[in-house]
């Protein structure tokens, strides 16, 4: 029997690597315009949604696109179909085209956006260069039959529990007695009802992302023998992985600002790039954030880098990058388009059904050239 693939299938996949508490309250992300509920078979990946884009997916009878930049950021007050908005949008509800975004969620994510500017570059070792999101921790505790530890253990670990670092399965466990007594209308899986019963347990503690805990808490259960499991939550003061924009590491090798520039161009093919600095000068930390990133100079610096790379840097910002010793180098906007082909592997190793089929648009968003 053939599974249907709905838009929530794919929009549940892309929340599992970006998740959408991930975005800047400024921003808009997640189902733009279209159906949760759509049976979807053709998925194109872009960075931006124009009218050319939408065109393309037409002819080639796309049912979900997925992009980086939001079709509708700033609230609307009409839908002018006259206008180039209007008319995106009057295409797409006519030919039953959905439209997914994943913006500062998919920068913020680990292997988002940075990340693959990062992996592109050869920059090593990295953290985030503006936290903007601290993972909340809680620790949970679950009493079983000792027969029964290790599925449970098991299962919630694969749920996500219990990673630290780069470890998994990290639990405590301490042995007891527990004690119980079953009432009419009780199943029990051990003891006899209206009997009390000892049974021997164990207690096993993890610790866990509050935003795992529903599917831990789901899966536990179902692993669980007994009809009512016994389990406790706790809060804990622990921090959990810090998410941000931008990243900061280290190069390969040491390399002279220019070549360093040469390499930016050839990784992320773009004709030029904007550069202030000492063409000969060596870097080795480097920041990175994908689109516009100005505003992060000053951490930049302060975090150690000798170049920053970045897009959209104006004239008196770059002044200022260059009389606090930071050299920049700035691509454009266009070069988080690398979202598309990450963007594409990651689902397709997502999705094994050969009824999904997900493409790259080629429709080329960049508004400048280079003469």
């Amino acid at each position: 029997m053939t599974t249907v693939m709905r838009n929530l299938d794919i929009f549940k996949a892309m929340e599992s690597w970006a998740p959408k508490h991930l975005a800047y309250d400024w921003d808009n992300v997640g189902l733009q315009i279209g159906s949760f509920h759509k049976p979807v078979k053709k998925v194109m990946v872009t960075l931006d949604v124009l009218e050319a884009t939408v065109d393309e997916a037409i002819e080639n009878k796309v049912d979900l696109i997925i992009a980086h930049h939001p079709l509708l950021f700033k609230p609307m007050k009409q839908v002018n179909v006259d206008t180039a908005k209007g008319r995106i949008i009057q295409k797409l509800l006519q030919h039953e085209i959905s439209v997914y975004a994943a913006h500062t969620n998919l920068d913020a994510a680990n292997s988002g956006v940075s990340d693959m500017l990062c992996d592109l570059l050869a920059v090593q070792d990295t953290k985030v260069l503006e936290q903007n999101h601290i993972e909340k921790l809680v620790k949970l505790a679950v009493f079983v039959p000792e027969t029964h530890a290790e599925q449970v253990r098991d299962a919630m670990s694969e749920k996500g529990a219990g990673h630290i670092g780069d470890y998994s399965h990290c639990t405590f466990q301490s042995p007891g007695q527990g004690t119980f007594k079953p009432l009419e209308g009780t199943d029990p899986y051990i003891g006899s009802k209206g009997e009390m019963t000892f049974v021997d347990e164990v207690k096993i503690e993890t610790i866990l992302p509050a935003s795992k805990l529903s599917s831990v808490l789901e899966t536990m259960i179902a692993a669980h023998p007994y009809e009512e499991a016994a389990y406790d939550i706790y809060p804990v003061e622990n921090s959990g992985t810090a998410y941000g924009i931008g990243r900061i590491g280290t190069l390969d090798q040491k390399l002279t600002l220019e070549a360093l520039c040469e390499r930016v161009k050839t990784a992320l093919n773009v004709p030029g790039v904007r550069l202030t600095g000492d063409l000969d000068k060596e870097v080795s930390k480097v920041a990175v954030l994908g689109g516009s990133g100005e505003k992060y100079i000053n951490k930049a610096k302060q975090m150690g880098a000798d170049v920053y790379i970045t897009g959209d840097m104006t004239f008196h910002t770059a002044q200022d990058a260059q009389i606090m010793g930071l050299s920049v180098i700035d691509p454009g906007h266009h070069v988080e388009k690398v979202m598309k082909d990450y963007t594409k592997s990651y689902l397709e190793d997502y999705f094994t059904s050969d009824e999904l089929e997900i493409s790259i648009s080629k429709t080329n968003t960049e508004p400048f050239r280079f003469i």
